[in-house]
């Protein structure tokens, strides 16, 4: 096509009218270059192949709303079974073990109920490669799908669940794992195959109309591709995604990437910047920013990811590895102005590590280890004496003062797994309020006080443990109900949401994910 254009473009530049005739050659000059770019798979999003596999009679295409950072693929095919595929594939070439999340759903009622979306892992880009996929059918069927050898016709296992808005695919060294969930719950494992496959491997999405003569589209969101660490490794800290939560719409948005690590953001009382800590000093990040700004913290710069605003958002309490005079060191609590400044200290033992101000800025509440135990304690926030608020055997962590100032929501391991409890301000009156199987960590009570979200570690980890480079869910709970919501499933764990990280409108949390892999990813 570029070469036909070419000629004709010669032929007409020799015409009269030059200026015309200029500008014409140029628009079609423009218009073949952006065909033939599309045709070799110009990058969409984080997925640098687009192409159609097989030959399908339509060509197929991918669009990326940068806006929203959401995936549309268009697609036709006669199917994904036999001895040869025909479908739309957004992929990129990766090594090792990986876990690909996506939300997906059809666009339209369609008219093959056999219509196939869901992410692949695909040995090459023949139409008879070896490859395992976890797909949604048009009718609601969901299985994982495998190719065992080159040209052989697909194999599945079926799904329990129908129709799930929510798919997992993870390659975990020879062992691929499909997960399914419905928008709201934890996922539930669907199957798990053995399949060696060799590296590297396109991964990706995919859209397969069942129709040669039908054109289909899918919507992909919520996509994200961790690299996990490797089991029983003494790894570097992961890189790192700050990414934005909308409660309402349950649609996340990455702000910033680093291939360093970072933990904790908290947000400004404006909601136009986040402070988050990394590599013992804190940092403020304009919202759509790409350059941080070091807070001055003077000679305290041990920080680690326990620090928070007060309510009114002028002060910032913090905690930082300190030696004392005795020669004793740990973690002290010290405030500071949001814009940064000299240091106060104010807690005498260590360690201390600071979670929570009181409404009216005049207390400070935190997790301090006082002869083997560790319990919740309050001090004024000027400083004074600490005052024990718990007293139970085990772990009591991540106190936060509730907007109204009538609770203290705080972790407990008293019940045998982390939970979320709440008592009043002298510690009295000390109550359960998350329940379940998982093990619960770090509640951040919403502006208006009617919620609270946290972190939940659906894999077997102790009880008084919140490890990095886990699959956790970030679960919604209303304050006076039991019954949590999952809004996020995510590659993190500790430094993902440990401090108060509610926007000051109460509409979206930040949080941090985590990787070993491209953190554009």
């Amino acid at each position: 096509m570029l070469s036909e254009t070419l000629r004709f473009s010669v032929f007409v530049a020799g015409k009269p009218n030059s200026m015309k005739t200029l500008t014409l050659i140029t628009f079609f000059l423009i218009f073949t270059l952006s065909c033939c770019l599309a045709q070799k798979g110009l990058k969409q999003g984080i997925f640098d192949n687009i192409q159609d596999i097989g030959k399908p009679k339509h060509n197929g295409s991918t669009a990326y709303n940068a806006s929203t950072q959401e995936y549309t693929l268009t697609g036709s095919g006669k199917n994904m079974w036999f001895k040869g595929d025909e479908f739309q594939f957004a992929s990129l070439k990766m090594e090792g073990d990986m876990i690909v999340t996506s939300f997906c759903k059809f666009e339209g009622k369609g008219t093959e109920p056999h219509r196939k979306i869901g992410i692949m892992i695909r040995e090459n880009l023949d139409s008879g490669a070896r490859y395992a996929d976890a797909v949604i059918h048009g009718e609601g069927l969901t299985s994982l799908q495998f190719r065992p050898g080159e040209n052989e016709d697909t194999q599945t296992i079926k799904s329990e669940v129908k129709a799930p808005e929510v798919i997992q695919l993870e390659r975990k060294g020879d062992t691929v794992i499909m997960r399914t969930a419905k928008i709201g719950e934890p996922f539930i494992e669907a199957s798990r195959i053995k399949m060696v496959f060799t590296n590297p491997v396109y991964v990706g999405l995919f859209l397969c109309s069942h129709n040669p003569d039908v054109i289909e589209k899918a919507d992909f969101y919520n996509v994200r591709i961790d690299v996990p660490a490797k089991e029983n490794a003494n790894v570097k800290p992961a890189a790192s995604r700050i990414e934005i939560l909308d409660i309402r719409t349950g649609i996340r948005k990455v702000i910033y990437t680093t291939p360093d690590h970072l933990e904790a953001p908290n947000w400004s009382k404006d909601g136009k910047f986040l402070i988050y800590n990394a590599g013992g000093n804190l940092y403020k990040l304009q919202i759509n920013s790409k350059t941080p700004v070091k807070i001055n913290t003077g000679n305290v710069n041990n920080c680690n990811n326990d620090h928070c605003l007060s309510f009114d958002r002028k002060m910032l309490a913090i905690s930082s590895g300190a030696k004392l005079a005795d020669g004793s060191s740990g973690s002290m609590v010290y405030t500071v102005p949001v814009g940064g400044g000299s240091p106060t200290s104010i807690t005498k033992n260590v360690p201390s590590y600071m979670h929570g101000w009181s409404p009216d800025g005049k207390t400070l509440v935190y997790c301090g280890e006082r002869n083997g135990n560790f319990d919740v304690y309050s001090i004024k926030s000027k400083g004074g004496e600490e005052v024990r608020l718990t007293d139970a055997q085990g772990l009591d962590d991540g106190p936060e003062y509730s907007p109204d100032g009538k609770f203290i929501y705080f972790n407990s391991v008293r019940s045998g797994l982390m939970k979320i409890w709440r008592m009043l301000p002298d510690g009295s009156h000390q109550e359960q309020i998350s329940f379940g199987n998982y093990n619960d960590w770090f509640a951040h009570i919403s502006p208006d006080g009617k919620s609270m979200i946290y972190i939940s570690y659906p894999d077997d980890v102790s009880a008084g443990s919140h490890p990095a480079n886990k699959r956790v869910l970030m679960r919604l709970q209303a304050t006076d109900s039991p019954k949590p919501k999952v809004v996020a499933y995510i590659y993190g764990g500790q430094g993902t949401m440990n401090v108060p990280s509610w926007s000051p409108d109460g509409e979206r949390v930040a949080f941090v994910s985590f990787t070993y892999g491209n953190p554009e990813n």
